[in-house]
């Protein structure tokens, strides 16, 4: 990055302090200069994961973005003072996109999800944004053995953003593998972004989100998510037991 980004550094894991608008602002410059780059949609639970998994922690402080994704977040870093604009999530950021693409022509990919599940989400987006460009989706219970031939169909759509919806770490993990082979401009990990937008998840009501409530609704909805969840009481105790956790930093 020419332009130095505000950022946090928790537990040693770095997140951008950027706004959604801000955060599209770099995607879409990150599209135009056509060199792969790496997003990250951190929440408290990546934070937790990357403090086990080594591998995971040197992908996000390599990534070329990494926005902050949980009222968790925001929360560890204003209650030491530290500005955090937003939240910055996948699904929001993905609808944002589709937005831009139906406007300017933007070329979006979605991988990711159970069977026909990011078709399904493809298809609403259409409804909503006439004119979008969604020049591929493929699903993510694809076995390693076929993973050539995956990648072979993204070269050969040339998105300018690849949506990879593989849950934590695992989508972060592939990007970082393929993102070079695949040439694609910017590939993001997005999570449960494609269950949200297809309607098979409904999403937390607003009050929920604005109260960092989402968690809970989401444990109501897919009792799976239990275990992702269990890593924010865990997440809230190393930052208040650890003051020293998080500090300020820059991004070249």
């Amino acid at each position: 990055m020419q332009e130095r980004i505000p950022a946090v550094s928790l537990f040693g894991v770095r997140v951008h302090a950027v706004s959604m608008d801000e955060a599209i602002r770099y995607i879409l410059r990150f599209v135009q200069e056509s060199v792969p780059r790496q997003v990250v949609t951190a929440d408290s639970s990546m934070v937790v994961m990357a403090q086990s998994d080594s591998g995971l922690r040197d992908i996000i402080n390599r990534a070329h973005l990494v926005t902050p994704d949980s009222i968790g977040i925001l929360w560890a870093c204003r209650r030491r003072g530290i500005a955090m604009p937003e939240r910055v999530s996948g699904v929001d950021i993905v609808a944002r996109l589709a937005q831009v693409s139906a406007q300017t022509g933007l070329r979006l990919y979605f991988l990711g999800a159970q069977p026909g599940v990011a078709d399904e989400a493809a298809r609403r987006l259409r409804q909503l944004f006439p004119g979008v460009q969604i020049v591929g989706c493929h699903h993510g219970y694809f076995a390693p053995e076929a993973e050539a031939e995956v990648v072979t169909q993204i070269r050969e759509a040339r998105p300018d953003v690849l949506c990879v919806a593989m849950g934590i770490p695992k989508q972060e993990k592939w990007i970082d593998r393929y993102r070079h082979v695949l040439g694609v401009p910017v590939s993001i990990g997005v999570g449960g972004t494609f269950d949200v937008l297809s309607g098979r998840v409904r999403r937390a009501p607003l009050c929920l989100q604005r109260m960092g409530m989402e968690w809970l609704w989401r444990v109501a909805h897919n009792p799976r998510k239990f275990s992702k969840v269990l890593l924010l009481p865990r997440f809230a105790w190393m930052i208040l037991t650890h003051q020293k956790a998080i500090e300020v930093v820059c991004d070249e």
